[in-house]
């Protein structure tokens, strides 16, 4: 196994910035040394993955509850719903679903059957009005895609982003009027275009009568989640409403990987078994190879040159290709292919990707959420999903607010 690892390779493993990494080094935390061929300033691998497993201790006293009771009957309508992570959350959290758009057939139909009882608007969302729904829905949410705007002017409106699924997304905001609502998107989206995508978004919120709370990026290691997956959250408070919302709080206790897939704090029982992705031969030779907690770095040269292509020269820890993961860590964020090439996330024992059911464990789904389709259109939407478990924390912070907004509201 490699000894020594560079910053980025550092920074990718234990997902912490370089700039924190560099801090550290100062402050004596971690210290960087001289490796003793190349000169550059590398960290010994022992002392990283040491750090790593204090920093996802098992024994911190988690004393963080954001669980609140819902004083009200309130209700969400939520938009690219996929197959229901977020959903699952807010029911979870006590938000009860009246309706949910989805334009994936085979996510429609993983709704459908889970929850029958549930309204599921199949179709693009451009054929859908929501007027009906005028001032019956507390809390609008939607994971709309990140995507590029034309700029008409200095300020953009709604209008200068027709034809995006963003501009879908507000138009349904204002036809519903809910007191809050929320988007969530990919970290990313804090530099698209340099900010000005983001910017856009929170302009034309504005101009529909929103307020956005200062964007945040909650990582999904710290509600619950044993997976490395950050979300940015967009929330939009009704302007009338002099009401400060506020993010869930983050826990003190990570959760590894064995935590998702064994009996234990968060599952009764060990994972089910299910069918699942298999690795061609030629990669299955290769990753036999790597250790758990162990990526290409940790093969042969001949092999990591002959398996890297030309990515072998490129600059970057590029940590998560032929990763194995290990039973102690939180997962990788997983990917909507499990044997996609340079995206591996390898079981921790055995050459092989995650089963359809330990990928939903991973995602924190319940065991009882079905997914319809084939093989890979499961795979694809439990990648795509919001982890539940965030899904639920994020409820209790909307459940909250809509506490404190109806007991204003109410008459004196």
């Amino acid at each position: 196994m490699k000894e020594y690892l560079s910053l980025s390779e550092a920074s990718e493993l234990i997902g912490k910035s370089k700039g924190t990494l560099r801090r550290w080094d100062r402050e004596g935390k971690l210290s960087a040394v001289r490796e003793p061929m190349s000169n550059y300033r590398v960290y010994n691998r022992n002392q990283v993955e040491t750090l790593f497993a204090d920093f996802f201790s098992h024994d911190v006293e988690d004393i963080v509850s954001n669980y609140v009771e819902p004083q009200n009957k309130y209700t969400v309508l939520e938009l690219f719903a996929g197959a229901g992570g977020f959903a699952v959350g807010m029911e979870k959290a006590g938000l009860k679903c009246i309706a949910l758009n989805e334009i994936d057939k085979w996510a429609c139909q993983t709704l459908r059957k889970n929850r029958p009882n549930w309204e599921v608007l199949e179709g693009d969302i451009k054929d859908f009005s929501f007027t009906e729904f005028y001032s019956k829905v507390d809390v609008v949410t939607g994971g709309f895609p990140c995507q590029a705007f034309s700029y008409a002017g200095k300020k953009m409106g709604l209008a200068d982003v027709r034809g995006t699924l963003f501009y879908e997304f507000a138009r349904v905001v204002k036809e519903v009027n809910p007191p809050i609502c929320i988007g969530e998107n990919v970290r990313g989206l804090l530099s698209h275009d340099n900010g000005r995508t983001l910017q856009g978004m929170i302009s034309i919120l504005d101009e529909i009568g929103y307020n956005v709370v200062p964007v945040q990026v909650l990582k999904a290691i710290n509600y619950k989640v044993p997976q490395k997956r950050e979300r940015l959250i967009l929330v939009g408070v009704r302007k009338d409403i002099d009401l400060k919302y506020e993010y869930p709080k983050p826990h003190n206790k990570v959760y590894n990987l064995k935590d998702a897939l064994k009996k234990g704090e968060l599952y009764d029982t060990n994972v089910p078994k299910s069918p699942g992705a298999k690795y061609p031969q030629s990669k299955k030779a290769v990753l036999d190879l790597v250790p758990q907690k162990g990526y290409w770095r940790d093969l042969p040269l001949d092999i990591q040159k002959d398996f890297m292509g030309g990515s072998f020269h490129l600059g970057g820890g590029k940590t998560g290709i032929a990763r194995r993961i290990g039973w102690d860590e939180p997962c990788l964020t997983l990917t909507c292919s499990p044997a996609q090439k340079q995206t591996e996330r390898c079981h921790p024992e055995e050459t092989r990707p995650f089963t359809v059911r330990e990928y939903a464990r991973i995602q924190t789904f319940p065991d009882d959420w079905f997914f319809e389709g084939s093989m890979a259109q499961q795979y694809k939407q439990i990648g795509n999903a919001v982890p539940v478990n965030l899904g639920i924390e994020v409820g209790y912070s909307i459940v909250k607010f809509l506490n404190q907004y109806y007991n204003l509201s109410k008459p004196r």
